[in-house]
This record gives structure tokens, sequence and C-alpha cells, in this order.
């Protein structure tokens, strides 16, 4: 049976009713038959039956024990990061996501706990940085925005003989091309707001541990702290992930086609996508993933920021906004947007460049988008020539 037809049966019919989507339970509460005697739930932060059915679901796709669902995906970060004790050190990847770097950086840096940033693609760097105070090996693979692959088997070998924990921001590729766990991570988190949701209309997190241990304590936190997700945003990620196998296929398939339209562009520089032979590691991509996302990177050859902006303001199409993953195409200029907390010396050596802009390719019509790039470069072309004219 293929994965996909796996997964759309793998989501239960509820036994009550026989409805063939889950119930969203809508409570805050549950009555008991006597003191402590429940029906396996008691009050909604600990648990709830919707929610419990996205976490199980997840935990399967990416061959884990234990999910959880969280309030967002920061939440869900911040979860991991309660794992860890004053003294201890995280070694993470050096273009990291924005918002997990202002929460590693400005707010549990002051608790004690240090973290260092590295070019992950390299395991190398790892070897150079590791320290008995590394417990927590951080990446994204691919990383955002510059997509950066980093090989997760090899790292995962490292962290295991270091005897610290390797956990994987799976939110790029998603579980229908890559499967961190099975290649040796311990935790593995997503952005549901991305791929997983698919429509861009929830904020939610997930994650999965390989050890069921693991997971428990994880859980422990969920309830302690209190970042669940509710029943209803819980609803909206299963009924995206019923479809994720679709729209991960149109994804890639219209990246791979506007990547290759981009390297031949005058005015583009670089592109950064794993699809492609040029991408440095795109054999790395190759033997773990089963695709290579809908997310494209370039810069421009004049490196400036503002023929950046300039761009992102003249598609039509493609809508400037964060986020990404949605069934619509998103630009955005990581600089000014979603990599903005990061300090601008350290946001460029870690590649992010003030002309780089990041695609996310949606489910419309491959060359319409193609169209609606092209109309966008003549744009700033002829603003281009009417300032140089003046």
């Amino acid at each position: 049976m293929s994965t996909a037809t796996e997964l759309i049966h793998s989501i239960p019919v509820d036994p009550l009713t026989g409805a063939i989507s889950v119930p969203i339970y809508q409570t805050s509460t549950f009555v008991q038959e006597a003191p402590g005697v429940n029906k396996g739930y008691d009050y909604a932060r600990s648990g709830n039956p919707t929610r419990a059915t996205l976490e199980q679901l997840i935990a399967q796709l990416e061959k884990g024990t234990v999910g959880l669902a969280f309030a967002s995906g920061l939440a869900a970060i911040d979860a991991i990061v309660k794992l860890l004790q004053t003294g201890d050190e995280i070694l993470a990847v050096d273009d990291i996501y924005g918002g997990a770097f202002r929460l590693f950086t400005n707010v549990y840096e002051k608790f004690g706990i240090k973290v260092k940033y590295v070019d992950t693609s390299d395991v190398t760097n790892l070897l150079d940085a590791i320290t008995p105070q590394t417990k927590l090996i951080w990446l994204e693979t691919p990383t955002n925005p510059t997509l950066k692959i980093s090989d997760i088997e090899a790292i995962g070998k490292l962290a295991k003989a270091q005897n610290c924990l390797l956990c994987v921001d799976n939110t790029f590729a998603s579980p229908v091309l890559q499967q961190p766990l099975a290649l040796g991570a311990d935790i593995v988190i997503h952005s549901a707001t991305k791929y997983l949701g698919g429509h861009s209309d929830l904020i939610a997190g997930l994650v999965v541990t390989k050890d069921a241990e693991l997971g428990a304590k994880i859980k422990y936190l969920q309830n302690a702290c209190g970042n669940i997700l509710g029943p209803f945003d819980s609803w909206l990620v299963i009924r995206g992930i019923e479809t994720l196998h679709l729209r991960v296929k149109q994804h890639c398939a219209s990246a791979q086609t506007v990547a290759a339209y981009l390297t031949q562009h005058p005015l583009v520089d670089k592109v950064f996508y794993p699809g492609l032979k040029t991408h440095p590691n795109h054999d790395i991509a190759k033997k773990q993933a089963k695709g290579f996302g809908g997310i494209i990177s370039f810069t421009l050859k004049n490196d400036t920021e503002e023929a950046a902006v300039q761009l992102v303001t003249k598609t039509k199409l493609f809508k400037l906004a964060e986020s990404l993953g949605g069934i619509k195409s998103l630009i955005s200029h990581p600089a000014n947007m979603t990599h903005k907390s990061i300090p601008a010396e350290k946001r460029r050596s870690a590649g992010v460049q003030d002309s780089l802009v990041r695609l996310s390719i949606g489910l419309e019509e491959a060359e319409d988008l193609l169209a609606d790039l092209e109309q966008a470069f003549i744009a700033i072309q002829q603003t281009k020539q009417v300032l140089q004219q003046a």
C-alpha cells in the first residue's frame, strides 16, 4: 500500500457516529464518573480527542512514537529547549529561522544556555564546534532561507557518539519528502502552519520523538506550560494533512520549473534550490529526501536591498507575505521580514544577503508564475532606466 493511501485511511472514522471527518471536541473539560475515573480525558489542556488524533497522525507520518501539538512552531521549539539546563549548549545551524534565533539568543541565553551557530552542511564544522556541554544539535534542512542541506545520518551518528540530542526542523521538507527519525534524529519539529496545514489559515507546531521516554518528558512540559493546540486548529491541520501528498508533489514540480527559469535570468545572480545539480548539497538532498521542496531563494546581480524590495512589490500572483507552504505563492525579502531579528552582520555571514528573495511556490500553474516573475523583472528594469534618465 502506498504511503498516501495509508495516510488517508489512518485518519479514523468516528466510532460513535460514523462521521468520516474527525469530530471537533470543542470542550474545556470532561465529566468524570467518579473522582479520577474518566473516559481517558479530564481537562482539555492535558488532552483532547481531536488533538490526540492529530498527535497520533503526525507520529505515524514521521515514523515516531510520540506526537505532540503546540500553539505554534515557536511554542514547539520552546518546549524542546526546556529539556536543557543552565550550562548546557546548543549547536545550531547558522542561517537559522529568525524566530528561533530570537528565542535561543534573546530568551534562553540569559538563563545560561549557550548557543553556537555553525554551517551544518559541513559535518567538519560540527566536529570542530562540539563540546562536552553540547546537549542539543539543532538542524534545519533545508535551511531557511538559503536552503543548505545537512547530512542527517552523519550528524545523527555524531550526536549519538557525543551523547547529545539531535533535533531536525522538518518544516520545509515535510514528512512526505523526508523522515529524519529514520535517519538518526531524536526529535522532529514542524511549523504545521506551513505545508502540513497547507492553506494559510492556522498557526500550529508539532513535535515527534523517536523514543517514548523522551516524548513523555516533552508531553509533561506541554501540559505544565500549557502551550497546547486548540481542537479546531487541530482539526484544520488534520484536514490539511489529508491532501499533503498531492500538494507537495505539485509544489516540487513547479518549484523545479521556476528554479530552472531563474538560473537563466540575466538579473539573477545565485539561485538556491536543492533540486538543481549546481546546488552544493544536491547529492545529499537526493540521498535523504524523496523530493526537493517548494521553496526557492535567489539573489540579484547588483546585490542591493533596494532592487530586491522593488522586485517583491512588483509581483501580482506572488503575494508579499511572511510564511510559506500554502496553496498561494508567496514572495518575501528575508532581510526585512522573516530574518530581521538577526543582526545584519551575522545574517550576511550566514548567506542571507540584502538582495536575497525567497519564493514559496504554490499550486498555480507554473507558466503563470513564470509570467508573473518576468513582468516583475521587466518592471524593475524600467524603473532603473527612468531613474538613470532623470
